[in-house]
């Protein structure tokens, strides 16, 4: 009938719009060689920092009062502690999540770095990011952490490598579209990890810093053979060349071939291993 046919549009509209926008937040560029600190704001709770260098790797962690219903004295106390965290990690940029209390922080952000005048503050989308905290893959990469200080991490992070940081979290969570549930979610979860696929291979990814999880969307690549990579990184340091990947265990020729195109080695000899372009030996 057509009153079904009319809905059935409307699913591939909400889906098609649900995919714009996830492939439009994924391409955001990404602001490489900053010391960033991640501010997640709150009211009662503090504010949770989280100070990361420029590759990604959290440097130190903190809770701040910087709002009310915090006592003047504590507000004056918060000043102090992030502006110490400015000097001693040399911050360039805080990241400022867009969620509750996110105005009074950037009001109380923007007094700070009145004596900081070379750093400055960005509000970033937050959406998914207490997702993530929650996530296995949060409790592994940081045990020692409270949720909330794992959000900050994800804030920061998200202000460096957008692409890297969401991939982390399951496409539905990101908060890119309306009506999410009316719609068939076997369809929006295969037209979601679509787009992410695509970006991932469209960007290309750094097979020295990336994640697992980043990894795992590399054509050719599965789960299994993506921890391998991490893993033989790890145990043997930068991989050098695009030829050295094939030491990785379990990384067949089937793999690599495949793979290889979207794989980039940033300080590799051969600049081709920088490029899509792969020479098969």
């Amino acid at each position: 009938s057509s009153a079904a046919s009319d809905v059935y549009k409307r699913q591939d509209g909400a889906i098609q719009l649900f995919s714009e926008n996830l492939r439009n937040l994924l391409l955001i560029p990404p602001l490489k060689g900053r010391v960033v600190l991640g501010f997640d704001p709150a009211f009662r709770t503090g504010a949770k920092l989280a100070v990361v260098d420029e590759t990604g790797k959290m440097l130190a962690t903190q809770v701040i009062y910087p709002v009310a219903p915090a006592k003047p004295a504590q507000i004056e106390q918060a000043k102090k502690e992030l502006s110490s965290l400015i000097k001693e990690f040399g911050v360039e940029i805080i990241a400022i999540g867009n969620g509750t209390a996110s105005r009074e922080s950037e009001a109380f952000v923007a007094e700070v770095l009145h004596d900081h005048p070379g750093v400055r503050y960005v509000i970033v989308n937050e959406s998914g990011a207490s997702v993530y905290s929650a996530s296995e893959l949060a409790r592994h990469e940081f045990p020692d952490l409270t949720v909330e200080k794992r959000s900050a991490i994800s804030i920061a992070r998200r202000l460096q490598d957008p692409l890297a940081e969401l991939v982390k979290i399951d496409p539905k969570s990101i908060g890119v579209g309306q009506y999410q549930h009316d719609v068939s979610q076997k369809k929006l979860s295969e037209n979601l990890d679509f787009v992410v696929d695509t970006v991932v291979n469209q960007v290309g990814v750094n097979v020295n810093t990336a994640s697992s999880t980043l990894l795992s969307h590399v054509s050719g690549l599965n789960k299994t053979i993506s921890e391998n990579i991490v893993a033989y990184r790890e145990e043997n340091g930068e991989i050098a060349s695009r030829a050295e990947i094939k030491k990785v265990p379990r990384l067949g020729a089937k793999a690599f071939e495949q793979a290889a195109g979207f794989l980039r080695i940033p300080n590799a000899k051969n600049i081709l291993d920088l490029s899509l372009i792969h020479i098969s030996e």
